[in-house]
């Protein structure tokens, strides 16, 4: 039983030779190009993540851009909604200036104008008032009266009859 479990000299050099041949075959034909393409993918990874860095890195820029770019639009809309405000502020102030003035303009023409009337009643006033003087003195002229009751009568008379109501 001894001499099944220990080999003999000649099968460990020949299978020693035939695995070393082996490996050295092995070596040769399926080594490097294993380790070749093991390296190539190890390549390939670096790649792909150093092109993913790189697009992370891009994004990080373009979302900065777009943040930029959003704060400067909203900024604009900001400035053009103020500028419209006080242009539009600006524009019923000055509408309400004008208003004011043609108003102003207004009532101080009408004040002329009553003040012309005033004055055009004034002056038919005085003007009545002189005709019927001189319609008084002209029929007091034409009585002879002597007696001073006489005259205060037909004075008082005239008077009743004119029309100054």
């Amino acid at each position: 039983m001894g001499t099944l479990l220990t080999p003999a000299f000649g099968t460990v050099f020949w299978a020693t030779l035939s695995f070393l041949l082996a490996l050295f075959i092995l070596r040769k034909l399926a080594w490097g190009p294993i380790l070749k393409a093991l390296q190539d993918r190890e390549e390939s990874i670096q790649e792909a993540l150093r092109s993913a860095d790189k697009a992370r890195e891009e994004m990080a820029s373009l979302n900065s851009d777009n943040d930029r770019l959003l704060q400067e639009a909203r900024s604009t809309r900001d400035a053009m909604l103020k500028e419209s405000r006080e242009m539009a502020n600006k524009v019923v102030s000055d509408a309400r200036a004008k208003a004011k003035e043609e108003a102003s303009k207004e009532v101080e023409l009408a004040r002329e104008a009553i003040q012309i009337e005033r004055k055009a009643a004034i002056a038919e006033l005085k003007a009545e008032v002189a005709k019927l003087s001189i319609d008084i003195a002209e029929r007091l002229l034409r009585e002879e009266l002597t007696d001073s009751g006489k005259q205060t009568a037909l004075v008082d008379k005239l008077i009743d009859e004119s029309t100054l109501n």
